[in-house]
């Protein structure tokens, strides 16, 4: 059977023909799942898309015209998919759960350090041989108070780090994380979360519960001199409320590798367009905020497992078997 994959960098196609050697022929495209390269997929059963495909009603029903049966997300979030349409359509729908929590978590603290040390500024300043320290002033971790909005095997590993630091821990979840409250988290409601926390980092799921999660009454809770770091999805931000903010001159620093509007933009080279995104303009002119392309999860170790998972999904759907990342049908 050939396969065919959207969406796929340079850096991970070697990893995914390795992967199916030997068992699928795979063809791989780095253009995204959309409208309007949906029809390329006509006479492919088994189409694996990207995270930030679009996977609408629409999207789906070419697909399912052109005779694809499969849809092999390779990532965990999945909702850029209208599932009630796959469903309806007869396909089979399969994600990618879990994979290396450590990747993300490293890299939402690469962020919360970077805003904190001013590390992006300093850099700039030394390439241009000024080596000044005025404006670069941060603070310890030491001592000061993270709060972990969704404490599931990622926001546990960033748990685990801030606890290396020596951290105060202060934890939201629908349910309580015992290897958290064995490093002393104390789970709190979102309103104290976002009050009484010196860093906030976000590792909950976009689901229709959390969207803006972080809207105007939670940032106003917020204080002033807060870090906030969002690696898992753009929606769980007012992005423009965020703005608001930030013009008034709050916060510490704000870390992002996910934003809400990013379909069609991240992942792709905008350098030589105009800005159409006026929101996502002003966003980046802060000093105090740090915007990064979607790469929290893009290590070796990650990629590779994501990449496995993808191919026992594929083996799975012919094998007529069910997994825990089988979304449809369910």
């Amino acid at each position: 059977m050939e396969i065919l994959a959207f969406g796929v960098t340079a850096d991970e196609r070697p990893l995914l023909e390795r992967a199916f050697a030997g068992q699928h022929e795979v063809r791989c495209l780095d253009v995204f799942l959309s409208e309007d390269t949906a029809p390329i997929a006509a006479g492919y059963e088994v189409v694996s898309s990207s995270v930030n495909a679009d996977l609408s009603g629409r999207v789906l029903r070419i697909l399912a015209a052109g005779g694809t049966k499969l849809i092999a997300q390779r990532s965990t979030g999945f909702n850029n998919i209208d599932l009630d349409v796959a469903r309806q359509l007869g396909m089979t729908v399969s994600r990618v759960s879990a994979y290396s929590p450590y990747s993300v978590a490293e890299f939402a603290w690469a962020l919360a350090l970077a805003v904190n040390r001013r590390i992006v500024r300093a850099s700039i300043r030394t390439r241009d041989f000024d080596f000044r320290l005025n404006g670069l002033m941060g603070r310890d971790m030491h001592g000061r108070t993270a709060g972990v909005l969704g404490t599931g095997r990622i926001g546990e590993a960033f748990t685990r780090i801030a606890h290396g630091f020596g951290m105060n821990l202060l934890g939201w979840d629908v349910e309580h994380n015992p290897a958290c409250l064995e490093l002393g988290m104390k789970y709190v409601d979102k309103d104290e979360l976002f009050a009484s926390s010196d860093l906030i980092s976000l590792h909950v799921p976009l689901l229709e519960s959390t969207h803006h999660v972080v809207d105007e009454a939670a940032l106003r809770r917020m204080r002033d001199d807060a870090i906030l770091v969002n690696s898992s999805r753009g929606g769980l931000i007012d992005t423009d409320a965020l703005v608001a903010h930030l013009r008034e001159g709050r916060f510490t620093g704000v870390g992002l590798d996910v934003y809400e509007a990013e379909a069609g933009v991240f992942f792709l080279d905008k350098s030589l367009e105009a800005v159409e995104d006026d929101t996502l303009a002003r966003l980046v002119t802060f000093p105090n905020v740090l915007v990064t392309s979607h790469q929290a999860y893009y290590t070796g170790d990650a990629v590779a497992q994501i990449i496995d998972t993808t191919v026992a999904n594929v083996a799975d759907y012919l094998a007529d078997r069910r997994s825990e990342n089988t979304l449809v049908p369910s």
